[in-house]
């Protein structure tokens, strides 16, 4: 196990301080750095020398590498789930042609929204690209001025991330690589009077605290709206539900992984919600010359996104799971 399954495990379970074993996070996570260096530095050798790339069953093991049974789960550091045979199709016939690309998001923004029942979609680089992107559209409201500043977020009305600390987890250096600073709450009232015209919005993690007590996203959103502060919901590993449960219950925007439970590239995340948010995030993302544009999510990713969620609605999900 490395470092990052063992951080996906923390996320999956909403960040508890301690584990059921009685091992805390801070433990877990130094665990997970000791169990990553034999790999890191060269400990564990292929089992032969890389040859030629032999695409087809042995691809793997024409580079010395055997590839593992997953009895685990969708973890990305054993490369998520596996995409559904129509997402490979739409991937497929999307390498073929070319395409305006702010048109293509368009339209697959519209379309996504027309399946989930959410006011818009976007397709991102991961989960995590989408959280980076979200941000840095609720720093710069649209603004390409201040997105080209960004990550020096001086001279800028919007700094300021709130987030309960139950929900601080490794992936929130995506929302930190953005420039902002992070205010830690641990109350409805100390979340109260965090809030500032500074504050650019809340993040908070799907499920544990998040879904229940004092600073569940129902409760934190009514807090939230009145004062027009975005709220994000990181639910990577969430199942898709329609409509999104996290919006219904006041999240302004969901972002989730493609490729773990919705079986679509594993490079690709699915953002949901307020449609001048992901505008503006997708301004802020690859083609265009912002803060994201590292976080490139090509033709192929998004409408092979695009095909497992037209799959997700279909789908029958309890055969999925008695199987």
């Amino acid at each position: 196990m490395s470092k990052e399954s063992v951080a996906t495990v923390a996320k999956t379970d909403a960040v508890p301080d301690e584990t059921s074993t009685g091992v805390t996070r801070r433990e877990l996570f130094q665990i997970g750095n000791a169990l990553a260096l034999p790999v890191l530095f060269g400990g564990l050798e292929a089992k032969s020398a890389p040859g030629p790339l032999k695409p087809g069953p042995q691809i793997y093991q024409s580079l010395g590498v055997e590839p593992v049974i997953n009895c685990r789960g969708t973890f990305t550091i054993i490369g998520g789930s596996v995409e559904r045979p129509e997402v490979r199709a739409a991937m497929e016939a999307a390498s073929k042609y070319y395409v305006q690309m702010d048109e293509w998001a368009d339209a697959v923004g519209q379309r996504l929204a027309e399946l989930t029942g959410a006011e818009w979609g976007m397709v991102s680089a991961g989960c995590a690209a989408g959280m980076k992107h979200v941000t840095a559209a609720c720093v710069a409201g649209g603004n390409p001025e201040k997105l080209q500043r960004i990550p020096d977020l001086t001279g800028l009305d919007k700094t300021e991330v709130v987030i309960p600390r139950s929900s601080r987890n490794s992936y929130d250096h995506a929302i930190r690589n953005v420039g902002v600073t992070i205010v830690t709450v641990d109350t409805l009232d100390e979340l109260e009077k965090a809030l500032n015209p500074r504050t650019a919005m809340i993040y908070l993690t799907a499920g544990g605290p998040s879904s229940s007590g004092p600073l569940a996203l129902e409760a934190v959103a009514k807090i939230a709206k009145p004062k027009n502060i975005p709220v994000l919901v990181d639910a990577a590993a969430e199942v898709l539900t329609i409509p999104s449960v996290h919006l219904q219950q006041g999240a302004t925007i969901v972002a989730y992984s493609g490729g773990k439970a919705i079986c679509g590239p594993q490079c690709a995340g699915l953002v949901l919600g307020r449609k001048d948010i992901l505008l503006s995030a997708w301004q802020a993302s690859s083609p265009h010359h912002g803060p994201g544009r590292d976080n490139k999510v090509g033709r192929e990713e998004t409408l092979g996104m695009l095909a497992a969620v037209e799959a997700w609605v279909t789908r029958d999900h309890q055969g999925e799971w008695r199987t």
